[in-house]
């Protein structure tokens, strides 16, 4: 095993507390034999303390699986907040708000099933009011366009979070062919060339490999 997956046991076992709720849903996930594709405890824990410094009420979530990630955030807002989930597979909808009903989190939680790019057109054209904190964890290939939707429904201060962008380290290759760097190449592009925000990004290594996300906020 390697050095790195060690130390992310370790510091799960010290920093992370048990929760029935959240290991539910990776057992209903394992159960179900689906991709090992939810954050990691660590990472998990990382968002739900931004959401609390944020003091965000409002949460927007775009890739739901099977809830892992939804449940620290529902954790992490008042019992006035709400937290707006946006899953394509069907599957993963359905598990997702079981495991959140599970988790006590119903009345915070509104999962949405279907396109993600749809989906924000339409809130957007409802005029949804603005999200405090948006968490990008759906298909690579749609980052950027995942990014200029989210802004239509962000303001001033807005956090805005997305994960999975290092690739294994393949992210710095310009040759690439695989539509999953060569999406996140491009919002981390857009990232760049958006002046609405400011944004970095960090490397990770853990149980998950060697990933990264981005954390930006609306100016």
């Amino acid at each position: 095993m390697d050095i790195w997956t060690n130390n992310d046991l370790y510091l799960t076992e010290g920093l992370i507390e048990e929760d029935v709720a959240l290991e539910h849903a990776l057992t209903q996930s394992r159960n179900l034999n689906l991709p090992d594709m939810e954050i990691s405890p660590t990472q998990g824990k990382l968002l739900y303390m931004l959401a609390k410094i944020k003091n965000a009420k409002r949460i927007l979530e775009l890739g739901t699986f099977c809830g892992y990630s939804t449940i620290w955030l529902g954790k992490a807002i008042p019992d006035d907040g709400i937290v707006v989930s946006i899953e394509y597979e069907a599957i993963y909808a359905e598990l997702a708000c079981k495991n959140i009903n599970y988790a006590g989190l119903s009345s915070k939680v509104n999962v949405l099933n279907g396109d993600a790019s749809d989906l924000l057109q339409q809130l957007i054209a409802e005029k949804e009011e603005p999200f405090d904190m948006i968490f990008i964890d759906a298909d690579k290939p749609n980052y950027s366009k995942y990014l200029e939707l989210s802004l239509q429904l962000s303001k001033s201060g807005t956090v805005i979070y997305g994960d999975n962008v290092i690739r294994d380290g393949e992210l710095c290759n310009k040759n690439s062919s695989d539509p999953k760097v060569i999406g996140v190449q491009q919002f981390i592009e857009k990232l760049s060339n958006t002046k609405a925000i400011e944004s970095t990004s960090l490397q990770t290594v853990g149980i998950k490999g060697y990933d990264g996300f981005t954390l930006s906020i609306v100016k």
